[in-house]
């Protein structure tokens, strides 16, 4: 029986297996291989998905969406017609429409499948997307980073021994991954993401349109937005092979008409190529590359294939190359491939491809300073190679304490409450004087999303547990995602100290886990001089911490601000 991988994408969707000896791609019951990642309900109550519920979007806007993996794992309803859906549950429509073409396709039953996710998803919009499969009636096998099945997929291709980057520009995502591959081994560096993709300048270009015909968008009903939305969608995909486009629309029986071309796109798209690069140094940064170590940039995703955004990375990277072949379906492409490793082919068993950690996780410990502001011990830092079991060792705080509350914790700030809980395991000890009673915390993360918390307690060798496995029961499929918590600043704080503190966070979530120790030793000596009252050593930290930090403004693995101004 086959395992089927289906890329779940923003703007399009797209199924994939192994076979004789080869990615196929699977046709949707149109014979396309990409299945627009769009529902609808009928006037007479149906449900459809793909390019008919695409093509409702302009009969018929109110009774269709897209774009709704930007929610998943957010506690969000979408109103479709009589009926109310989350997120999840319009994604498992799209992952049944491809599910049930790749039935009729193979002659077979598929009951196992693994799907691609954005890099940069936490723990919740993973989960969800594995409720989504599960609301499908398929077992989700594994979850894989976009950027890794795109990396997979062309170290295949080529077969050569380098350090790229994976620049995975979609319809609602920007994917950024550093892809270290020899022999047989395709192992990710660094990563980096953003909420940024094709649905972003499609926006940009409606509104320039409108502008230049003195309209806004608050000018227009609903279902005007969406056609104009839909409008300059086509205008922008127009562009790729074209020099100039123009871009028509009738709003209240009036025809509006623009020339668009690759020089106005350049304007218009500024906001976004600011973005880019600011996601791609957060890669390089954690990494400790620059992008001069990079020997090839591998362009994948819908959006990578505008020629405007192929000329900013060309502009940015300088003389290194740029790979930008087949880049719509490189991620589907990887996932097939990936397939044909677990089900242990010999053209492609000796492949190994290893994943990271994309967000840290840890513990909270006391700050001794602010009781209200705990630190966040990191156990397993991001970017680890998966699987990874890390062991640290905790104490009691208070004299006679009978209990140790661990709040499982999933992020990159300094503090622990600013970071989202995914798990509590409350940990008995014998009462004792406070640093006498020991506790080894053993963090286990595999591949599969599954987390086993141990607590080991030293004075009575009773060993405590708690699996935080990403494979969902019934019940947390009806379960609502709780909404994120947002910390208020520190009122007491003068702006300067709010300042430092929240660079100091700022760059801790940036770098590499090797240099992050060095960043919280500085948050800590500052907490610890602004409880003395010293105000002369503070001034004296404080003057050496903005140098610290200017010099980290300053780092620019690119060595350019803008091509575009050159």
């Amino acid at each position: 029986m086959a395992i089927l991988g289906i890329d779940l994408g923003t703007t399009n969707s797209l199924g994939a297996i192994f076979r004789n000896n080869k990615v196929e791609f699977i046709p949707n019951s149109l014979g396309q291989i990409y299945t627009p990642s769009v529902v609808a309900v009928t006037p007479e109550g149906d449900i459809v998905t793909g390019a008919i519920a695409r093509e409702m979007m302009i009969t018929s806007p109110k009774n269709s969406v897209a774009e709704f993996k930007q929610f998943m794992g957010l506690p969000k309803n979408i109103e479709l017609g009589k009926y109310s859906f989350s997120p999840e549950e319009l994604s498992s429509f799209i992952i049944s429409s491809i599910v049930e073409d790749a039935k009729k396709y193979l002659g077979e039953d598929i009951n196992d499948v693994i799907i691609s996710v954005p890099a940069y998803f936490h723990d919740s919009q993973r989960k969800a997307t594995r409720k989504a499969g599960a609301l499908a009636g398929v077992n989700v096998l594994r979850i894989i980073n976009e950027p890794s099945a795109a990396a997979l997929s062309s170290y295949l291709d080529r077969r050569v021994e380098e350090l790229f980057l994976v620049f995975d520009f979609g319809g609602g995502t920007l994917d950024i991954s550093i892809v270290d591959c020899f022999d047989t081994m395709v192992e990710i560096v660094g990563i980096s993401g953003d909420t940024i993709g094709g649905k972003d300048i499609d926006l940009l270009v409606a509104k320039d349109f409108l502008r230049e015909h003195n309209l806004s968008m608050d000018d227009l009903s609903v279902d005007y937005q969406k056609k104009a939305i839909r409008s300059a969608e086509r205008c922008k995909i127009n562009l790729t092979d074209k020099k100039s486009v123009e871009m028509s629309l009738v709003i209240r029986n009036k025809e509006y008409v623009s020339t668009f071309d690759n020089e106005r796109m350049i304007t218009i798209c500024k906001p976004i190529f600011a973005k880019m690069k600011v996601v791609m140094e957060r890669c390089f940064k954690s990494s400790g590359l620059r992008a001069n170590n990079i020997s090839k940039v591998i362009l994948a995703g819908g959006s990578s294939n505008m020629p405007v955004v192929q000329l900013y990375i060309k502009l940015l990277f300088k003389d290194t190359p740029i790979i930008c072949k087949n880049s719509n379906d490189m991620i589907a492409k990887g996932l097939g491939v990936y397939t044909g490793i677990m089900q242990r082919y010999k053209e492609v068993s000796d492949y190994v491809m290893t994943d990271i950690c994309p967000f840290s996780l840890g513990t909270q410990v006391v700050n001794k300073n602010d009781a209200d502001n705990d630190y966040m011990s990191v156990i397993i830092p991001k970017n680890s190679v998966l699987p990874i079991s890390r062991t640290e060792r905790y104490q009691t705080v208070n004299d006679n304490q009978k209990n140790i509350r661990y709040k499982v914790l999933q992020g990159e700030h300094v503090y622990a409450n600013q970071n989202r809980v995914i798990g509590i395991l409350d940990v008995p000890v014998p009462k004792n004087k406070a640093g006498e009673e020991k506790v080894d915390i053993t963090y286990t993360y595999d591949l599969d999303g599954i987390l086993i918390v141990k607590a080991y307690v030293v004075s009575t060798g009773k060993t405590y547990q708690l699996i935080l496995a990403s494979e969902l029961t019934d019940e947390e499929i009806q379960k609502k995602t709780k909404q994120l918590h947002e910390m208020k600043l520190d009122n007491r704080d003068s702006d300067v100290v709010k300042y430092i503190k929240t660079k100091l966070d700022s760059i801790y979530q940036e770098i590499d886990s090797d240099r992050q120790p060095v960043i919280m030793s500085y948050m800590r000596d500052y907490e610890d001089i602004l409880s003395s009252g010293d105000k002369i050593t503070k001034l004296k930290f404080e003057k050496f911490i903005t140098q610290l930090i200017n010099d980290y403004e300053h780092y620019d693995p690119f060595e350019l601000t803008d091509p575009f101004e050159e």
